[in-house]
């Protein structure tokens, strides 16, 4: 799993105050909690570029005064008129405590109905889950290979690693196989003909 180490500057003051002179300076409020505890810092924002603008689930692992700490990225307040990051929340990771993030789910496997011209739609690109530290996995997967034209791939079917509980409904859709607008014209062709012939 990929780990991102940045490098903050401390920060004694909270409050809007402090956070817009942070910004001024062309710098990211931040702040890392958990374990009882929660770091004021800020940070330069090429730092996490690589962290925020991903579909790519990552590891943060932050140094402070000398203190390192390794992080996920638990939520960003964004700008609403030109998307600059105007704050960022971490939460500490404490080995044997649970915690939920949203992690990549991909599809593994070749669909026998998108050889024959079916095309294969993505629905949810992200699972939440529910795991400790040491089982944090940076994606999951779930095999299409059985999936004929109009079929689907629901959350139920993912491949689930030991230690990981699935937090969306197990119904919901991962992907399927859509059949083109052409093809189903062609198929609606091939129909009446046999009808037809049947018929003769």
């Amino acid at each position: 799993m990929e780990t991102i180490k940045i490098t903050g500057e401390a920060r004694t003051a909270g409050g809007s105050t402090s956070a817009t002179n942070i910004r001024k300076e062309g710098k990211i409020p931040c702040v890392v909690y958990g374990g009882g505890e929660s770091t004021l810092f800020s940070l330069n924002p090429l730092d996490v570029r690589s962290l925020v603008y991903t579909p790519d689930f990552k590891l943060a692992e932050i140094t402070v005064d000398g203190k390192t700490t390794t992080c996920i990225l638990k939520d960003i307040q964004m700008h609403p008129v030109t998307d600059s990051i105007m704050h960022i929340d971490f939460l500490k990771l404490v080995d044997g405590h649970p915690v939920k993030l949203d992690v990549p789910v991909r599809c593994v496997g070749v669909s026998p109905g998108v050889k024959v011209g079916g095309k294969l739609q993505q629905k949810l690109r992200k699972i939440r889950i529910k795991t400790v530290p040491e089982k944090i996995v940076d994606h999951l997967t779930v095999d299409i290979s059985a999936l004929e034209l109009g079929d689907s791939v629901r959350v139920r079917d993912i491949d689930l690693p030991e230690g990981i509980e699935i937090m969306n409904p197990m119904a919901n859709p991962v992907a399927s196989v859509e059949i083109p607008r052409a093809l189903r014209s062609a198929q609606n062709a091939e129909g009446k003909a046999g009808e037809v012939s049947a018929a003769e």
